[in-house]
């Protein structure tokens, strides 16, 4: 905003001479000359026009629009980096990948509800039985191969190898020996077992096998290439265990050491056959859609206690915590 009162000292100069040349040239009265010049100064003068006004807003500036700009493609980017004489770097989403075991199990074994013992008199019977008779076809045809690559693989001996990597591989799992870990579970089974145990303690111990162990299911399939094969091979084991986890205050979460419990599961058991140094490891666990729910984990929380200030004294009691019950586990 400029006031016009600042700009009327080279105005008023002008229009004093313009005024002088009017009544010159006239050839009137004075009176007459001097209406005439009173209404050329009113149509002249911006004063005289906006009396009432002092101060008249001006725009100092034109400011333009300038719309934001268009995001150019992919496309649009490398051509104008290969005008510039730039060169872009292809950038590759890529996914690493582990072929010393597979992602996961093919063709996952399928225990029977009740585990097997419908009467094959039933209709549920008989369609369990042929179900059966089905899977342990194709397991005949993928241990013809798998005996191709491991020429000291045996049905009959293969079931308590597991047992004892299996056995093993919990107890490296409880004193978490990594090194001897790492080579009696898989890439996929490693992070799987571990999850969650940090700042805990873990007691376990292998009691004895109710029932001796059982290879119920085995394939042999291929990876990346056709010749590129892998056995798994799922064992049936019921054993009798005791598992109890302590946080890392030592309480109790989970389990009992002196409760024994019975444990059935279908383990599954992988070895890259191509490679001549591989071992079998265990791969992972079949959990059947008919087992019943694991029980909840007991956590550790923090009673808040009474607030005192600094100059308050506190008033120690002896409280005795209930120890809690032994619960049912499924492992």
């Amino acid at each position: 905003q400029v006031p016009v009162s600042l700009r009327g000292g080279k105005m008023a100069a002008s229009m004093g001479r313009l005024l002088w040349a009017v009544e010159k040239p006239l050839g009137r009265g004075v009176s007459a000359n001097r209406q005439v010049c009173q209404g050329l100064e009113a149509l002249l003068s911006p004063l005289k026009l906006c009396a009432s006004a002092t101060i008249i807003t001006v725009r100092t500036k034109k400011r333009h629009y300038v719309p934001p700009r268009k995001q150019d493609s992919s496309v649009d980017q490398e051509k104008a980096a290969q005008a510039a004489g730039l060169v872009i770097r292809q950038q590759y989403m890529e996914r690493s990948i582990n072929i010393s075991c597979t992602a996961g199990i093919f063709d996952p074994y399928i225990p029977p509800e009740g585990d097997a013992r419908m009467s094959s008199l039933t209709k549920a019977g008989f369609k369990q039985r042929a179900e059966q008779i089905k899977q342990s076809a194709a397991s005949q045809l993928a241990v013809r191969k798998v005996k191709q690559q491991d020429q000291e693989f045996n049905t009959k001996d293969f079931a308590s190898k597991a047992q004892d990597i299996y056995i093993e591989a919990h107890n490296c799992l409880v004193n978490f020996d990594k090194v001897m870990f790492h080579k009696l579970v898989t890439e996929r089974c490693y992070p799987d077992m571990v999850r969650g145990n940090r700042y805990k303690t873990i007691r376990w111990k292998f009691l004895q096998s109710l029932e001796p162990p059982k290879l119920v299911h085995v394939r042999c399939p291929d990876m990346v290439s056709k010749g590129n094969l892998y056995g798994q091979v799922t064992i049936r084991f019921h054993t009798q265990q005791t598992l109890a986890i302590y946080d890392r205050f030592g309480r109790l979460m989970f389990g009992n050491e002196d409760l024994p419990k019975d444990v059935l599961e279908y383990v599954v058991f992988e070895r890259h056959l191509t490679n001549p140094y591989g071992l079998w490891r265990m791969h992972g666990k079949i959990v059947p859609a008919w087992a019943p729910p694991k029980d909840p984990i007991l956590k550790t929380i923090m009673i808040p206690g009474p607030k005192v200030e600094s100059w308050e004294e506190v008033e120690v009691r002896n409280i005795e915590i209930p120890k809690p019950e032994s619960i049912q586990w499924n492992k």
